[in-house]
């Protein structure tokens, strides 16, 4: 099949077409979207499979369990804070004989480079008990999507595969392997294996409790320790075995060291590994989820008749808790001095703050806004996930809070229920479809004072410009749908042209007392300039 270089998400989409893929599903997340994106370049090319962006990462996932229930192989692919999202079928699904192969490809943000965490997903696996696979490059990202697939198939379980933004985004040679072919559409024999009622539920949870115990000897298998100097042990996980491998040469004695790539943790390994060095270092980008498991699996030196090794990591702080690890930062831990490197004296770089690009729509959207709540001491914007995000920094300074996808709605309902009015929330328009509906439904059966500002641009603009699931004409039919009085329902051109239009008919909607639905549309210029490229 020959060599082709790869981002991590495209060796990791191409291993799953070449596993034999017939359908992936999939929301927009920086750093997980290029795997969707490869997908669909693929279809357009060569076809052969389904590759579809969903409303959000639950109804994804949902999609991904149905294919798989058909005997097909699937992916499923999103952010870390959208596993969130996908929580609930994610870890119920664990206990369902999975039939077609299921991959949960999961991409963590170490450093928030786009996210509102540093959320580690491995834990979510583990609290599933759902096994987990963790890439080291993108060859392994390529190798490791088969194997999945296979271990999903022959376990009957989803199997998670997470990497973070470093593998996702950079690129390597990746050497590629003959193909599948795709599996027969075929129903699962067993369908009360599906059905999660108590009677059934309580005995697939045994099930599931002894299938993980007896998925750790596979992870057993698959760690391998290399020997080394008996006074120091290290332990890498992931990209960060990367990081390990450039500071070697640095070292006078070289380590023994331990590489874990599948969880659940290999613990009789890990035990052996512990037992032969007094001093064990943890390199994990991300939580310290091995560290923390270690101290539990080979007791720390110093605890009461403890014989085990010093653990640093973490926890310790001779690792960086916060952020991406890098062959520098890890340096102390492993007994290093810093690089030399050129001192730069007198360098002031001035500060570039994200903005939004010149002529948005947005910044029109928020301007009309802020000066109709000028009147307003008491006023409350709350926001949410996408450009408009940027709203908060100057020169807008228009809005106050962000916390996650859909929190703008639920939000300025909860701050209107308690006293502050006027109340808005500013959402996209798709986010709206993501989880702002649920939102406005729930204003609308309380008749909330609360004022929800749809900034409209078409397009799901911060991860890219993909398609938004709905067109915009939407919009306004599900407001009207779920019973927002239609004279309280207003489309206007997000433009500076209509700006004192549009202060005015916010003026109007701000001093009524109910719901009321503003969509600001203007098309994001981004968004046209890839269409007409395209």
């Amino acid at each position: 099949m020959g060599i082709e270089t790869l981002m991590g998400d495209e060796a990791i989409a191409l291993g799953a077409i070449h596993a034999g893929l017939s359908a992936a599903f999939a929301y927009p997340g920086t750093p997980s979207t290029e795997i969707m994106e490869y997908y669909q370049d693929y279809v357009s090319r060569r076809g052969g499979i389904v590759a579809q962006w969903c409303s959000n990462e639950k109804t994804a996932y949902e999609s991904a369990l149905g294919a798989s229930y058909a005997g097909r192989r699937t992916t499923v692919s999103m952010k870390h804070v959208g596993l969130n999202v996908a929580a609930d079928p994610f870890i119920n699904s664990a206990l369902v004989k999975i039939k077609g192969g299921l991959v949960v490809i999961v991409a963590d943000d170490p450093g928030m480079h786009s996210s509102q965490d540093e959320q580690d997903s491995r834990w979510v696996a583990e609290f599933a008990r759902v096994p987990c696979f963790e890439p080291a490059d993108q060859q392994e990202a390529y190798d490791m999507t088969r194997a999945a697939f296979e271990l999903s198939e022959r376990v009957s379980s989803p199997v998670l595969l997470r990497i973070t933004t470093r593998l996702a985004h950079s690129r390597a040679a990746v050497k590629l392997a003959e193909p599948k072919g795709q599996n027969p559409v075929s129903k699962v024999e067993d369908s009360k294996s599906w059905l999660l009622m108590p009677a059934v539920a309580s005995r697939l949870w045994k099930g599931l409790v002894g299938k993980y115990e007896a998925l750790r000897a596979e992870s057993e298998a698959a760690a391998l320790i290399e020997p080394g100097s008996k006074e120091l042990g290290v332990i890498t996980t992931g990209v960060a075995l990367l990081y390990y491998r450039e500071n070697l040469p640095d070292m006078k004695d070289r380590p023994s060291h331990l590489h874990i790539g599948r969880y659940p943790l290999p613990y009789a390994k890990i035990r052996e590994f512990a037992s032969g060095v007094k001093k064990v270092v943890v390199l994990e980008d991300g939580y310290p989820f091995v560290e923390r498991m270690l101290r539990g699996v080979a007791s720390a030196a110093g605890s009461a008749g403890s014989t085990g090794p010093a653990i640093v990591g973490k926890e310790s702080g001779e690792v960086p808790v916060t952020g991406e690890l890098d062959p520098d930062n890890i340096r102390p831990a492993l007994g290093l001095p810093p690089r030399e490197g050129q001192a730069c004296r007198d360098l002031v770089i001035p500060g570039r703050p994200p903005q939004l690009c010149q002529g948005c729509p947005h910044g029109d959207s928020l301007a009309f806004l802020k000066e109709a709540l000028e009147d307003y001491p008491l006023h409350t914007v709350n926001s949410d996930i996408g450009c408009y995000t940027l709203g908060a920094l100057p020169p807008y300074e228009a809005v106050e809070t962000v916390v996650e996808m859909g929190a703008s709605l639920g939000m300025a309902r909860g701050a209107a229920e308690a006293g502050l009015t006027p109340a808005v929330g500013v959402i996209g328009d798709s986010t709206f479809f993501h989880s702002g509906i649920p939102n406005l439904v729930d204003a609308v059966s309380h008749n909330t004072n609360v004022k929800i500002m749809i900034v409209d641009n078409g397009t799901t603009a911060m991860t890219g410009a993909q398609p938004t699931i709905m067109s915009s004409e939407k919009l306004k039919a599900i407001a009207l749908a779920v019973g927002v009085p239609p004279e309280h329902v207003h489309v206007v051109r997000a433009h500076r042209a209509d700006h004192a239009a549009n202060v005015e008919m916010m003026r109007r909607e701000l001093a009524y007392e109910g719901v009321s639905v503003v969509i600001a549309f203007r098309e994001c210029l981004e968004y046209l300039k890839k269409a007409r490229k395209a």
